[in-house]
């Protein structure tokens, strides 16, 4: 089960894919859609959703795009 702010953040990553086609940062979650979290905040909560299926990360230093599940 996805907490709130988990799914908050799922969207807005779904929403920069959508607008942009290119992995989505922490940094650019927290300018565009959750300025009160800090960048820290949101990898860790973009690493539990690639744990549970909902993100993939394509390169190491790249952000995250949504999978099949995450749509």
């Amino acid at each position: 089960m996805l907490t709130e702010r988990q799914k908050s953040i799922l969207e807005a990553v779904i929403r920069e894919y959508v607008a942009t086609a290119e992995p989505v940062a922490s940094e650019r979650i927290v300018k565009k859609y959750r300025p009160s979290l800090s960048p820290a905040t949101v990898r860790n909560e973009l690493l539990a959703l690639d744990e549970a299926g909902f993100l993939a990360q394509p390169h190491t230093s790249a952000g995250r795009v949504p999978t099949d599940k995450g749509y």
